[in-house]
């Protein structure tokens, strides 16, 4: 059976799609055959930052509606072989994503898929909740700043009340917190929450953080799961919560303002 992931927050804008890309793109490149399913009717995204906009024909609301068959859906990406994505509807209304109509979906790709991640809408509108319904495993998405951690707190409260597996009485859903555009410096002058800051209040694993960097932003735009920026803090960021998706123990990086040296300082370099 396939593990399904949601990642999901309270807030928009805070990485969730960036996040959903880089993490299905990174289990997929240890060889585990993993899709990514946009769940944002109406607002479809993620096609766009996996480089895949203009092979969209059918998507995932025509699976759901019948009109067509996930195999004519789902499209392969070019640069990582055991990777695929199910676009959103930019046409349909949200409410054509049905319980009944997704559960099928997810049982159909969980005969062939090693890991299914639903990129969810924020907030707890009627997307978000079809994209957590059925998770087994949960990866919260938050900035470090207080209005972001809140609208965490209440996705955590939607998961452990409205998932499947609470309905069922079931072991609840695994929770993970993955921070976004943390900068150790402007946390360091008290303009943004530190790390312990925001675990304090959510009080879940720590499963990754992503530091604040314009590569996120030049990858986004040029259809790159900035994971495959191997080079760059950000990608090597994504690369270690992957690991410890998977288990492996990791320690957390890019926590701490990088100190200037005698000359930076005199020349404010």
């Amino acid at each position: 059976m396939a593990r399904i992931i949601v990642v999901t927050s309270g807030k928009g804008g805070v990485g969730k799609t960036t996040t959903s890309a880089s993490i299905s793109t990174g289990l997929a490149r240890r060889g585990n055959k993993t899709v990514v399913i946009d769940f944002d009717v109406g607002l479809r995204n993620l096609d766009l930052i996996m480089n895949c906009e203009r092979r969209v024909v059918y998507d995932f609301v025509n699976v759901i509606q019948g009109e067509a068959t996930l195999n004519q859906a789902l499209i392969k990406d070019k640069r990582v072989e055991t990777l695929y994505i199910l676009p959103a509807s930019q046409t349909r209304e949200k409410e054509a994503l049905t319980r009944e109509g997704v559960e099928k979906v997810l049982n159909e790709l969980s005969e062939t898929f090693d890991y299914i991640v639903c990129d969810s809408p924020a907030g707890i509108e009627h997307g978000a909740l079809m994209a957590l319904y059925y998770a087994d495993e949960a990866i919260v998405v938050t900035n470090p700043e207080v209005s972001s951690v809140r609208d965490s707190d209440r996705i955590l409260g939607i998961l452990q009340s409205k998932s499947r597996r609470a309905e069922m009485g079931q072991d609840p859903v695994k929770e993970h917190l993955l921070l976004t555009r943390y900068n150790p410096g402007r946390v360091d002058r008290g303009e943004m929450l530190s790390v312990s800051d925001v675990e304090e209040i959510l009080a879940i694993p720590l499963l990754g953080v992503i530091p604040e960097s314009q590569i996120v932003l030049n990858a986004s735009n040029q259809g790159l799961p900035v994971i495959l920026e191997d080079d760059s803090d950000a990608g090597q960021a994504y690369e270690d919560a992957v690991g410890r998706l998977l288990g492996e123990e990791r320690e957390h990086r890019f926590l701490t303002a990088e100190k200037k040296g005698f000359f930076s300082r005199m020349f404010k370099g």
